[in-house]
């Protein structure tokens, strides 16, 4: 079976969870004491006794600032994710796992396989502990490939756990615990679309730390860091899109889609790294691009920076992120024009051959043309060339200095040398060059530098999760074929029925397989006098289980049968009773009604209210793909192998 990754073994990061799981049980702890501090409150009139009550309060509410800072310095703890390569590379920002609370699901299930399978529970044991310890391994998965399967796998098994345990009118009086991923906060639920939600939260964060870890000083590390940031941005995308109303704030819709963004900004930094990789050659059009790239980079930023200073979202993404992002788009605007300014003092001036193709790429490079002598003069003429250069490296070095003051305004980011380094380097860099070209003898104003077109080469994907990738097998198949078998079916005690061959046979059509449908019952046969009617299905012959069954094979079985007659056990779905049961089938299907309702989240909204007046925490899925596609599960077509016996 799957193993998590042991959480006990002291790594950097696994530390980083103990500590992060031990503030959550303390904020836990201050949240309920703070829930019991504002009842007291509201009930009580005797004014001695709401001074205390408001004392109390207000120091359980700093006990709870200071947990939350706590945990949002843990949240920043971006270089335990990082690799440990020589070379320099800038941070990226990886998300810590959700935490979850232990889950016993033994009795509850037991109990629903024999109320409503009527099976005896104790007989499925083995599986109820096997999803269990799956359920206990995905806490903790490994940094890699096989995590990301392992958690894969657990969201598959919850498709089937919806179908077999999960009425849509009824709850299993289970509830589902998660911690918000950055405040800590918790919240619980009776949906199991909280569940699912929440483990692909953790699908989209797992990603985001095999981003970060990767050595993107080398081709290789940068492509897989761009897919696993792409796939982070795919996972939170899906969420965003098919699940609706988290009771928590990290699965909010306004922060799923700033994770989204943070994530497409974070692949357009990599592609932009990659230019620096494969472009070693120094020619002008190269730097051109590099320029552009660069103020791709800063443009995503600033819009993820945008969409973090929204006031929803502020008070509770970490300081340090929203700086470090803001410094990043001061950065990468820095480097758009260090590199114009490098294409232009740095390249030899424009061939007659060369022009066209340099005035061609020129014409789109700037947001606004930059103002002076013609394109043709400014691309033949060295001088006018180190002119708007000029203009460009003073643009440069007035961002880096934007750049480093912003860092230096976050505690968190000022302990991170690795930025600190990159910055001042960056600095020094436009420095030196603006020292080289400088003339004593220039009597000019350096003018202003058009900003820089951004543009880029590679447009980031999102990448939705490709669930089918990992191929699960229903835990509890012994139930039988989820055609029948599910927990939106009901049907009534399984019958026992003796049955002898007459002139005729036993009097009855049969249709399909797993299970064997009875399609029709001759009257006045065998069957119609046994008691058998149309519409029941064949679960056991001379009692061998037989849900499972071919056509084939149960036929097999009855014709095997000798003077002494045979025994048939079989099960009536409610509400297919009747000679038109196939009719009222179609019926169903047509008006969208009865049994064949599409198996939304939605339909549990009223019930799945883990307190009845709070409607908001209900958890819907928007899905509009029906799960039978997704999933490509064989689901039974009754077929047109009908023949008579």
């Amino acid at each position: 079976s799957q193993q998590g990754c042991d959480p006990f073994a002291q790594t950097q990061r696994s530390k980083l969870q103990h500590r992060r799981a031990r503030i959550n049980q303390q904020i836990n702890k201050e949240m309920r004491m703070r829930a019991g501090a504002e009842n007291l409150f509201r009930a009580t009139s005797n004014h001695k006794v709401k001074e205390t009550v408001a004392l109390e309060l207000s120091y359980v509410n700093s006990n709870l600032q200071l947990l939350k800072e706590e945990l949002e310095e843990l949240n920043s703890s971006v270089d335990v994710y990082q690799n440990d390569s020589e070379s320099i590379s800038v941070p990226m920002i990886p998300l810590g796992l959700k935490e979850t609370k232990e889950l016993d699901l033994l009795v509850p299930l037991k109990d629903l396989i024999s109320e409503h399978y009527g099976e005896e529970g104790i007989l499925f044991e083995k599986e109820i502990k096997e999803f269990m310890e799956l359920r206990q391994a995905m806490r903790t998965p490994s940094r890699n490939e096989a995590g990301l399967e392992l958690l894969m796998e657990y969201y598959n098994q919850l498709y089937f756990l919806d179908s077999r345990f999960f009425p849509p009118t009824k709850s299993l009086g289970v509830f589902f615990h998660w911690y918000d991923s950055l405040t800590g906060v918790p919240s619980h639920q009776r949906a199991l679309a909280f569940e699912k939600g929440s483990v692909l939260f953790n699908i989209g964060a797992l990603h985001t730390q095999i981003g970060a870890r990767q050595d993107r000083a080398s081709l290789p590390g940068l492509n897989q860091a761009i897919d696993a940031f792409q796939k982070a941005a795919g996972a939170f995308n899906y969420l965003k899109e098919n699940f609706s109303n988290a009771p928590s704030l990290d699965m909010s819709a306004a922060s799923l889609n700033m994770l989204v963004r943070l994530m497409v900004a974070q692949v357009q930094e990599c592609v932009f790294e990659k230019m620096t990789l494969l472009r070693a050659q120094h020619d002008f059009l190269a730097r051109l691009q590099l320029a552009q790239e660069a103020a791709r980079v800063e443009d995503v930023y600033s819009l993820v920076h945008q969409t973090m200073t929204q006031a929803h979202v502020k008070d509770y993404v970490p300081f340090s992120w929203t700086t470090m992002v803001h410094v990043k788009s001061e950065h990468f605007k820095a480097l758009s024009h260090y590199f114009a300014a490098i294409a232009l003092c740095d390249c030899p001036a424009a061939s007659d051959a060369e022009l066209p193709e340099h005035e061609k790429a020129f014409i789109q490079f700037h947001v606004i043309m930059p103002e002076g002598p013609s394109l043709r003069i400014l691309l033949q003429d060295p001088e006018e060339r180190r002119k708007l250069g000029k203009a460009h490296l003073k643009k440069a070095i007035m961002k880096h200095e934007e750049a480093m003051r912003i860092h230096g305004l976050c505690k968190i980011l000022r302990k991170m040398d690795i930025l600190q380094e990159v910055l001042s380097f960056a600095h020094k860099r436009s420095l030196s060059k603006y020292s080289e070209i400088d003339h004593e003898e220039d009597f000019f104003e350096t003018g202003d530098a058009p900003d820089i077109h951004p543009k880029t080469h590679q447009k980031p994907e999102i990448k939705s999760p490709n669930f089918s990738q990992v191929k699960v097998t229903d835990l509890f198949h012994r139930l039988g074929p989820l055609s029948v078998f599910s927990a939106k079916n009901k049907w009534y005690p399984a019958r026992r029925v003796h049955l002898m061959r007459g002139e005729n046979g036993f009097g009855f059509t049969l249709r399909g397989d797993s299970p064997v449908l009875i399609a029709g019952v001759i009257p006045g046969g065998c069957a119609a006098e046994a008691g058998l009617k149309e519409g029941d299905y064949i679960i056991s012959v001379n009692g061998k289980d037989c849900k499972w069954s071919k056509h084939a094979e149960v036929v097999q079985l009855l014709k095997s049968t000798g003077e002494e007659g045979v025994e048939i056990g079989v099960i009536t779905l409610q509400g297919s009773e009747g000679p038109k049961a196939a009719d009222k089938k179609a019926a169903a299907m047509s008006s969208g009604s009865g049994m064949l309702k599409s198996n939304k989240e939605n339909s549990r909204k009223s019930l799945m209210n883990s307190k009845s007046a709070s409607t908001l925490l209900v958890w819907s899925k928007k899905s509009k793909r029906s799960k039978k596609s997704t999933y490509g599960f064989p689901f039974t077509a009754v077929g047109d192998n009908e023949a008579m016996y």
